[in-house]
């Protein structure tokens, strides 16, 4: 990175900071605080929602998803817009007709404390996690990639975050949301067009789309019925359809959203902006990352992607192994790229019985260059057994630091940082709303009368939630692609959370303590069929779910049962 390419990143990322902090800095009341007072149009909701759920984690591990396995991950949000629609008809007018500020209150209005303090603590220690990795995700890439010392990237990142969230709440929040989006697709449409342009003469994008075609990596659907494989059209459909629901719908982070619309038709249309735009956008990321596939096929990519981990490691006595390593990797790239030359051109030619044979051969080429990558992992854990040796997410930064024009790099790492604060900013305001109102208030009876004193409660929480965050992250380690991370994290909490809500809305004859049994012991359940099963992380949203309302039903039934036996005994 050069002059140009700081100026860019810092312009963009305190510039937005600092015109969230001012236009905020005078909010002093609950609900402006809390909710951004009800002023948001449906393009403010529809660009925060989207915001929030887009972390630098989003644009650092989905481009690396699409060059190491292609684009199924997108199956993931299949399920999503039918989601969005039933939070629309269903979640939604409820909350705002009972003008809520967390969807915490509900369960409390709906069913008793306990199950109210149930599902924010819940909701706490999942996103509370998920605050950690959101922040410790990029700083790791970006620290290693670009030099900056880990503990610095951080904490400077999480102290900015900090900084305008506590200012100015909610509202901030979403106006700070608002610009770093229009960074965000300024700098992906920067680095697909570069890409374009940094292709071989005469391959273009449907030249490139053939290749990353033959080479498996469009393979957008999968209809297999087999549990264990990740991302299928059913996983995505049904397990994404319960992921999808309880995090747009019972997920403070995004509740805390939409309910801040000037009105209900506002709110409805910012959430139908994501129904429409979210399986586009993702698929478009996804297509980058088997672009950048393609462009390496081409281009020699490193033979580990993360650089500083090989040059670290590949010298002193290992040198020799290493340098051999490196000269296989050489070998096959160059013979994978003679190959995929040969299949184009007798793809052109039309000669359907060579085309195959053709394909094959640069198939069986490129996996010579995967066995050669599998061997120089195994050689960094010989040399280093804690070393992490699944690269896949700094394939996209290290395109961006090699290939694309300074100022670009700029805007690139601005994108990744600006939603790295965007999905922060959002966490910490939920987290701190939740506290607040579910649990700071209702346990002292008196603060509910001060409203003032909320908001001051509400500061200092976002600033602990904050500083936790940052705690965590100067201290954790993740072991899988960033983006699975976060998933997963998610479906080992949102199925039982989102069958409290269903309960809730649905079954009203479900009383609190049998839901609030029946919410622990499936939680209990999935967290045992984690440790134990292999499936699908995915399906854990619709397990924890069913298991959730089922045991309540159950537990309910059992009650009443032994309640009409009490009466009859006692009955004269």
């Amino acid at each position: 990175m050069n002059i140009v390419d700081w100026f860019v990143l810092l312009g963009a990322i305190l510039g937005i900071a600092a015109y969230g902090a001012w236009h905020t800095r005078g909010i002093r009341s609950p609900d402006a605080y809390f909710k951004g007072g009800h002023r948001n149009g449906w393009g403010t909701i529809g660009l925060s929602v989207m915001a929030t759920q887009a972390s630098a984690i989003t644009f650092l591990s989905i481009p690396g998803q699409g060059y190491e396995s292609g684009i199924g991950f997108v199956q993931n949000y299949f399920g999503l817009p039918l989601a969005l629609i039933i939070v629309c008809a269903a979640f939604l007018p409820i909350y705002r007709r009972l003008g809520v500020y967390t969807a915490y209150e509900f369960l409390g209005r709906r069913f008793d404390t306990k199950t109210r303090v149930l599902g924010a603590a819940l909701f706490l220690l999942q996103r509370g996690l998920s605050a950690g990795v959101t922040i410790y995700a990029p700083a790791i890439i970006l620290s290693t990639v670009l030099g900056w010392r880990l503990d610095l990237t951080v904490i400077l990142t999480g102290l900015l975050v900090i900084l305008y969230t506590v200012t100015g709440g909610s509202e901030a929040v979403s106006l700070t949301q608002k610009w770093q989006m229009t960074v965000i697709f300024g700098g992906m449409v920067t680095a697909l067009v570069v890409l374009l342009l940094r292709l071989p003469d005469g391959l273009g994008f449907m030249g490139a789309a053939h290749v990353a075609g033959a080479m498996g990596k469009l393979e957008a659907v999968d209809v297999s019925f087999d549990p264990n494989r990740r991302y299928t059209l059913w996983s995505g459909l049904f397990g994404g359809l319960f992921l999808s629901l309880s995090y747009f719908g019972t997920d403070q982070s995004q509740v805390q959203r939409f309910i801040g619309g000037a009105s209900l038709r506002e709110g409805r249309l910012g959430l139908m902006f994501n129904a429409l735009l979210k399986i586009p956008m993702q698929f478009l990321i996804l297509l980058l990352g088997a672009l950048v596939f393609v462009f390496y096929q081409f281009e020699k990519p490193p033979v580990f992607f993360n650089q500083v981990a090989w040059t670290r490691l590949s010298g002193g006595t290992n040198a020799a192994a290493f340098s051999a390593i490196e000269q296989r990797h050489v070998e096959a790239h160059r013979q994978v790229k003679k190959e995929i030359a040969a299949w184009l051109a007798v793809r052109q030619s039309k000669e359907p019985g060579t085309e195959a044979a053709a394909r094959k051969a640069m198939v069986d080429a490129h996996n010579r260059v995967d066995a050669v990558r599998t061997e120089a992992k195994a050689a960094l854990l010989a040399a280093d057994p804690r070393t992490k040796t699944k690269d896949s997410d700094y394939v996209f930064i290290t395109f961006i630091l090699a290939q694309l024009p300074h100022g670009a790099i700029g805007l690139l790492i601005a994108v990744m940082i600006s939603a790295a604060l965007s999905s922060k900013a959002s966490e910490l305001n939920a987290l701190a709303t939740t506290t607040t109102i579910d649990l700071w208030r209702r346990f002292r009876p008196l603060a509910e009368m001060d409203e003032r004193r909320n908001v001051r409660a509400a500061k200092w929480f976002t600033a602990f939630w904050g500083l936790l965050a940052i705690a965590f992250a100067l201290f954790a380690s993740m072991a899988e692609n960033l983006i699975e991370a976060v998933n997963i994290l998610g479906s080992i909490f949102y199925g039982v959370v989102l069958g409290i809500f269903l309960v809730a809305f649905f079954l009203k004859r479900i009383r609190g303590t049998a839901v609030f049994w029946g919410a622990l012991a499936a939680q209990l359940l999935v967290f045992v069929l984690y440790f134990t099963l292999s499936i699908g992380y995915l399906w854990y949203n619709l397990i924890g779910c069913g298991a959730c309302v089922l045991l309540s039903f159950l537990l309910q039934s059992m009650r009443d049962t032994a309640g009409l036996a009490e009466k009859t005994r006692v009955a004269p």
